[in-house]
């Protein structure tokens, strides 16, 4: 990784990309990676994390927007399925699983959805939460809690990127740090 300026550089399994920066709140600029619209990228890293999903994991779990695309492709490289939760309630949801979130590094708090019978796809399942960037760790608490509500047991937690310096509350694995702000 290299930094200048306003933009980070990153490569990952052979394939580069300078990362703009955006303004999050209180925290100034941080990186922004976009995995949406960027399949070379997506499957470069995702070929990287494979290897960090842990053993015994049968279902990945990950949050809308922008980690979906990494874990559709870890599972089409994996084999194995995955849930989304959403951050919107949707029209045709039953009976879903709502959760709320902490203030997230944006400095927004959120709701999460999960559709009761994506919830069921997780039931007595051991799930491996898929992150695009970890930074506080409370989405990945919020995703831990939603996979104990729907009955499953969390086998570990995945991120491609780790964002900042502070302590992390969950044993996360990732490929690659990024500064806190730039």
């Amino acid at each position: 990784m290299t930094q200048a300026n306003q933009e980070v550089s990153v490569k990952i399994g052979g394939v580069s990309r300078t990362l703009p920066s955006a303004r999050a709140g209180s925290m100034g600029r941080v990186p922004l990676v976009e995995f949406i619209g960027d399949s070379e990228f997506t499957k470069a890293v995702a070929r990287e994390m494979l290897v960090m999903i842990p053993e015994g994991t049968e279902v990945l779990l990950t949050v809308v927007t922008n980690a979906l695309p990494l874990a559709h492709e870890l599972s089409h490289l994996s084999g194995l399925p995955y849930e989304c939760v959403r951050k919107k309630r949707r029209p045709y949801m039953q009976d879903p699983i709502i959760q709320d979130a902490p203030s997230m590094t944006l400095g927004v708090a959120e709701t999460f959805w999960l559709d009761s019978p994506h919830a069921a796809r997780l039931h007595g399942k051991k799930v491996a939460i898929v992150q695009d960037v970890i930074s506080s760790g409370g989405t990945a608490q919020t995703l831990a809690r939603i996979v104990e509500r729907s009955g499953g047991t969390v086998s570990g937690y995945v991120a491609a990127f780790r964002q900042g310096e502070g302590a992390l509350s969950l044993p996360f694995k990732y490929l690659e740090k990024l500064p806190a702000r730039i």
